[in-house]
């Protein structure tokens, strides 16, 4: 899911790229087509998660953490874990 401000900071600060994270999505559509700040990550729309079916899906706006398990729990089933990195990295 498409990062607020502070988790871009996150993710420039750590020096991620496409490489580490090939995507993020966002469902606002003029957010769509676009890419992050700085590390240059594409944002894609949130059916993608559905067609790529990742391994693992990092949610970068911890705070609706369990809003955005909820609406791909379809993923949950299919083996995606989901990971959080603030206020702690914990993966399930």
């Amino acid at each position: 899911m498409a990062p607020p401000p502070r988790a871009n900071t996150l993710l420039n600060y750590a020096g991620v790229k496409p490489d580490l994270l090939p995507f993020v999505c966002d469902a606002a559509l003029a957010k769509q087509g676009k890419f992050m700040p700085g590390s240059h990550i594409p944002i894609l729309p949130p059916a993608v998660l559905a067609e790529r079916r990742p391994d693992f899906l990092l949610i970068l706006p911890w705070n609706i953490a369990a809003e955005v398990r909820q609406k791909n729990a379809a993923l949950a089933a299919l083996g995606t874990q989901f990971v959080t990195a603030v206020p702690a990295l914990t993966i399930g």
